[in-house]
This record gives structure tokens, sequence and C-alpha cells, in this order.
């Protein structure tokens, strides 16, 4: 634990390890599995990424959310870590530079949508490396019980199948016992140590706010609380999330929507303007993870 210590500090800034994470750390860097039900915020990702640079080989992330991983990579790189990612929104000489480091070893982290991952091309590539973890983040997406349920994730455990020597994690921050167990039987992770954190997060308020004119409410929880500050407002449909950024930059606000109906490159251009302009506020449906740093 002395080089986890010395990567947590050294690499991503902090003093301490916060419960449980470095008890998560040793079981993967022993090979061992682990299933992770952890809040949002609450430190889920260097329960891998640290193992990711413990472990000889690159860690294989898999994650349902483009947004998710640009956020990630950017911000490994940024941290002097080789990652990077395969998913829709690369071309096809994007996306055979980036094989092409898996193969050569060149990377730490790898993050893979499910559908490509489940490719037999992808697992026949993965087959000739060296992979140090598999990483199934959002790992509530295998249950058919939620309400983003991924069929995808169903078949992950062909990683098992196909790479039984490698150990995996499986994170969620959404899982009660019911998906849970699903997780587990799903994933074939019955042997996996399980690990849930406490839910009190003194730094996150929740408040539910009724009553007529939803946009008049929502205009003065921000002038009050979040003038200048950026942040995201989640719509249950991208046709509010369109009405809703319309009518915030209409007050006055630089208000970008997110959603799954936007094409590739505007996407990804609100969320480099989210992440670099100064009081951006992104509007979006869940196809921006929460996660969102």
């Amino acid at each position: 634990m002395n080089r986890a210590q010395s990567i947590l500090q050294s690499t991503f800034g902090y003093d301490a390890f916060r419960e449980p994470q470095g008890e998560i750390i040793h079981e993967l860097e022993q090979g061992r599995d682990a299933f992770v039900l952890m809040p949002t915020g609450g430190g889920k990702s260097l329960c891998y990424q640290i193992p990711a640079l413990l472990r000889d080989g690159t860690a294989i992330i898999v994650s349902p959310l483009i947004a998710l991983m640009q956020d990630q990579v950017d911000a490994l790189n940024q941290l002097g870590i080789k990652a990077a990612y395969l998913n829709s929104t690369l071309n096809v000489a994007e996306a055979r530079e980036v094989e092409s480091q898996l193969l050569n070893g060149a990377l730490d982290l790898l993050y893979v949508a499910p559908e490509r991952l489940l490719n037999p091309i992808m697992l026949s590539l993965l087959e000739r490396c060296h992979i140090a973890l598999f990483a199934i983040d959002e790992a509530h997406c295998v249950s058919q019980w939620g309400h983003d349920f991924r069929p995808e994730y169903q078949k992950l455990r062909v990683l098992h199948e196909r790479f039984p020597q490698v150990p995996r994690i499986a994170l969620t921050a959404t899982a009660d016992q019911r998906t849970r167990d699903e997780i587990i039987a799903q994933l074939q992770l019955e042997g996996a140590r399980v690990f849930i954190n406490s839910f009190d997060r003194p730094n996150i308020h929740y408040a539910i706010s009724e009553g007529n004119n939803p946009k008049l409410r929502l205009w003065r929880f921000i002038q009050e609380n979040h003038a200048q500050d950026a942040g995201i407002v989640y719509c249950l449909s991208r046709k509010k999330v369109e009405a809703t950024a319309e009518w915030l930059t209409e007050q006055g606000r630089i208000a970008l929507p997110y959603h799954a109906g936007l094409s590739q490159e505007l996407r990804q251009k609100n969320q480099q303007r989210f992440l670099r302009d100064e009081g951006v506020i992104i509007v979006a449906t869940i196809a921006f993870g929460m996660g969102i740093d």
C-alpha cells in the first residue's frame, strides 16, 4: 500500500484515502475481484485508476456514458497518465491509433463502451494484450429493474469466461439489495468482496420544490444560489432539454443542451465549453453523466 499511497499523493494530489478506497485498491492489486457501492462524488474512479497504475498492463474501463469517458480521459491526461477511449465519437483512423497504442502497451487505461467491448474483433484484440484489470462502471445498467438498463451489460460475463485470471471491479452509486444481487449474479462476481460505503454526504444537499411555474422556481434557485456558477440542469426528455436551455439563454445565462439526439460534434463542443468556459450551464438528459467533475 506504500506504492498506492505514493501515487495518491504524487499523481492525484490527495493526502489520504477515504474509507474504504485503500482496501478496494489492495483487493485489485492482489488480483481479486470487488463489488463497490459508493455515492456519486465518493471517489469510485480512484478505486480502479490507482490499481491500473500499480498492475502491469492496461486497465479496461467499461463505461456507458460518452461524456463521462471524455471527462475522465481529459483529466487523467492532464495528470500525465496515459489514457484513451474507444467509442462512436472517434473516426476510423482515430480508433485504429488507439488500438495500436493498446497493442503496443502504451496505455495505462482504456475506456470502452460496452457495445464496442463485446464486438468479437475487440475481444480478439484484447486477447493479444496484457490486461491489468477490468472495471465495469455504472454496473447498475445490468439490472432490468433500473431506468437505464443496457442489455449489453448482461453480456459482460464474457469477460470472466474469456479472461478468468484478470481481476474485475464493478462499481455503482445506485443499487438496492435486489439490484446488487442481480449485478453479482449477472457478472459472475459471487467470489468478489463487497464494499458498501456510507451515503451520508454533508457536502451534497437535496431539496424538493413543489408548486406552479417550475421555470420561475428554477430561475429563482439559480439566481439566489448560483448566479455566476457553472452547473447542470437535468430534464426527463430531449424536448424539455431544448426548451429549458433556450429559456435560460433568453434570461441571460449561457445554457447549452446535451442529449443523445444531438450530433456528436455538437455534444462534444458543448461539453468542452462547459469544462473550459466560466459559468456555463449544461441542460441535459442522463446521457450527460452525473459523475462529471
